[in-house]
């Protein structure tokens, strides 16, 4: 140990006459400590509400879309799936068919989007089976009953025509459910806008359909305007014969998506073009980050209050150690060892408050991760507990922010003590 960090130390754990520098020395631990523990929960906090925000959108939406220029669809998309799962980095592909409707019930009326998908391969390239709180996946690729697949106007008699057969299913988002008035095994009436000529002119296409289940992924947009129904039905229903709309791909690495999206582009070729799903959603997730850097700049602005305490903790060390400098330097101590000993002094604070707030961050982030004591209301905040996620990088760089506001602060006392003259400070003694 050298002699600059021996007398820091000692200056640290000396009695002082003037017992109010030892309490702003407490005070400016305190205050370091306090902005570390709220940095670390507030982005871990944040953090965790990404991650759970991208996991409940990627469970829906996939990594990469594969569509095709045109409004005429994909009509090889067999031949297609296979040339992408092929392509490096690709898990699985899907088809799909995606089309604006509205759904009718006895009283209610909802406009939605419905997605026509392969049961079979939806599993391995989506989580909706995960997200299914009433009836099966499996129910959603039965084939429809005898005369299901006639045109809608045969289908949609009228109810003193007999008994009509029930439609193909139809998986329902919950809050979509809920604002029809339907459950599991609940007719419910599909129209297309898009309509079909007949001699009387365009008409409006519809089919009923059987509510096969009802899922609930946690964001109000896909619960409110997403309906689910198997490939064939969907290509029925808009006389799309055997074209799709795209191909849903996933990949091993979900942040690999923007460079396998641009490899199946140059592999597939013109006229096909990909999505994927950070340009998607690329608002709301840039929005997200802005606020995670504004949260650490004012939470940063605690630890800067501490800073300052440090400047007037070692501002009044130096006051009260003139005669020790004076001696110190009458002694050959020079200029720049003079200033070490209140650097060291200072980090020593800042650190010991970056340390003990390091460490309680952490365990209020364990807790609360663990325990989940903070309860939410999920009508509301779709989340039933606080997310946490403490990210490696985000505790590195507030240490590194508190470590060096707290060297910043110890320049200027530092430097004051090292020009004090000890003659002038023995003058009287």
């Amino acid at each position: 140990m050298t002699f600059e960090w021996f007398i820091a130390w000692r200056y640290l754990k000396a009695k002082r006459k003037q017992k109010f520098i030892s309490i702003i020395t407490w005070i400016s631990i305190g205050g370091v400590a306090v902005g570390v523990t709220a940095l670390i929960v507030v982005l871990a906090v944040m953090s965790g509400f990404e991650v759970d925000l991208r996991d409940k959108i990627l469970g829906t939406t996939s990594h990469v879309v594969v569509l095709r220029h045109g409004h005429a669809g994909i009509a090889d998309y067999r031949e297609v799936v296979e040339r992408i799962e092929n392509t490096d980095h690709v898990i699985a592909a899907s088809p799909f068919v995606l089309s604006q409707v509205m759904l009718r019930t006895e009283y209610l009326v909802a406009g939605t989007v419905l997605r026509g998908v392969d049961v079979s391969r939806e599993a391995k390239v989506g989580d909706l089976a995960s997200t299914i709180v009433a009836g099966d996946l499996a129910a959603l690729a039965a084939r429809p009953s005898a005369g299901e697949g006639e045109p809608a106007e045969d289908v949609l008699e009228s109810e003193g025509e007999g008994t009509k057969p029930p439609g193909p299913p139809i998986m329902l988002g919950r809050e979509l459910a809920l604002s029809l008035g339907v459950k599991v095994g609940d007719p419910v009436t599909v129209i297309s806008p898009l309509g079909e000529v007949t001699p009387i002119g365009t008409v409006p296409k519809l089919r009923e359909f059987k509510v096969a289940g009802v899922f609930q992924t946690g964001m109000y947009e896909y619960d409110a305007g997403l309906a689910y129904v198997s490939l064939e039905a969907a290509q029925q229903f808009f006389g799309m014969g055997d074209l799709v709309t795209g191909i849903e791909v996933k990949v091993d690495d979900i942040y690999l998506a923007d460079s396998v999206a641009r490899e199946l582009e140059e592999v597939l070729g013109h006229p096909y073009w990909t999505r994927d799903w950070k340009e998607m959603n690329r608002t709301l997730f840039s929005a997200l980050r802005l606020e995670q850097v504004a949260m650490f700049i004012i939470l940063v602005l605690i630890v800067l209050v501490a800073a300052f305490n440090i400047i007037s903790t070692l501002v009044m060390v130096v006051m009260e150690k003139g005669k020790d400098i004076a001696i110190l330097k009458a002694m050959g101590a020079t200029r720049r060892a003079i200033m070490r000993i209140f650097v060291v002094e200072g980090l020593i604070v800042g650190c010991a408050g970056t340390i003990i707030g390091l460490v309680s961050g952490v365990i209020i982030c364990r807790l609360l991760d663990r325990y989940q004591f903070i309860k939410l209301p999920s009508d509301v905040y779709y989340l039933e507990t606080l997310p946490v996620r403490v990210e490696v990088s985000d505790v590195f760089l507030i240490v590194l922010a508190a470590v060096v506001m707290s060297f910043l602060a110890t320049l200027y006392p530092s430097w004051s003590a090292s020009r004090l003259d000890p003659v002038e400070a023995l003058r009287y003694e």
